[in-house]
């Protein structure tokens, strides 16, 4: 195909047929050896960089995604510095947990597919229509997660049709669900859900709502040795985005610092974290 349009200066023809709106069907249709799941692994279990853990809540108004930066392999840390959460259109965002190489590799396909199905059609899909579409991202790659490399994202985002902040999970076969109030993946998720299940309200501000994600890291961090607290040292923070109908922001690195240290200066006083109001 590109031998016939060498020196021509013309597109190849399947660039200039007009077909589906998937960039995924498009990929499958014309290079199939570049989408991930078509990839031949060697046998066994292969031994790769893992990011965990992710965590999001909602609150009035929106939805905050975060991580933690830490990848680790095997027992050792393979890198301190990893960003694991990512926009995926200006409503939306990623966090990834799992094989990381894989998962950064999906979510740029990801947002390809997003932007591919915005120019095609003149419109964007809708937040549920992005999460299904993540959803069969994900169950393509079911035979390298039986190969060990699996790929469990945190997907995000603002429905414009609901006015509000919204959270899907996967497993593994792309199976999805969405969650309410708050969600966490990886393998600090388990710690990091009860941080949230204690100190989550309805009502949170937006301010409340990024602390509380970051004391949910630091919670995790606390109990599992692959999810990475704050560095005050390294000055290594966690990623922290918020997605409202103002669209999706990162916060800078002086905001995400600012709100790391104020976490740790008062689990100085506190150790083991706040305590959920009695009734």
């Amino acid at each position: 195909m590109e031998a016939n349009n060498r020196g021509t200066g013309r597109l190849p023809a399947a660039f200039l047929t007009p077909g589906s709106s998937s960039f995924m069907d498009f990929l499958g249709a014309h290079s199939p050896e570049m989408l991930p799941g078509n990839r031949k692994l060697p046998e066994g279990v292969v031994e790769a960089p893992h990011g965990t853990t992710i965590v999001a809540t909602t609150f009035p108004g929106g939805v905050v995604l975060a991580g933690d930066r830490r990848a680790t392999m095997g027992n050792m840390i393979a890198q301190r510095d990893i960003e694991k959460v990512f926009p995926a259109d200006e409503y939306s965002a990623v966090g990834i947990a799992g094989t990381a190489g894989l998962a950064v590799e999906m979510v740029k396909l990801f947002q390809l597919e997003l932007e591919h199905f915005e120019k095609v059609e003149g419109t964007t899909l809708s937040l549920e229509g992005k999460a299904n579409r993540l959803s069969t991202m994900i169950r393509s790659n079911l035979g390298m997660a039986m190969q060990g490399l699996a790929v469990v994202p945190l997907f995000a985002g603002y429905d414009e049709a609901k006015e509000k902040g919204r959270i899907f999970s996967y497993d593994v076969t792309g199976g999805r669900s969405e969650e309410h109030g708050y969600a966490a993946t990886g393998s600090g998720s388990i710690f990091a859900r009860g941080s949230m299940k204690k100190l989550y309200r309805p009502d949170l501000t937006e301010e409340q709502a990024t602390t509380l994600v970051v004391q949910a890291l630091y919670d995790a961090a606390d109990d599992d040795s692959a999810t990475g607290g704050p560095d005050l040292y390294r000055h290594i923070y966690p990623i922290v985005t918020v997605i409202t109908d103002e669209g999706f922001r990162r916060l800078t690195d002086d905001q995400s610092q600012e709100l790391a240290r104020s976490v740790t200066n008062r689990r100085l006083e506190q150790p083991d974290g706040p305590r959920a109001a009695l009734l």
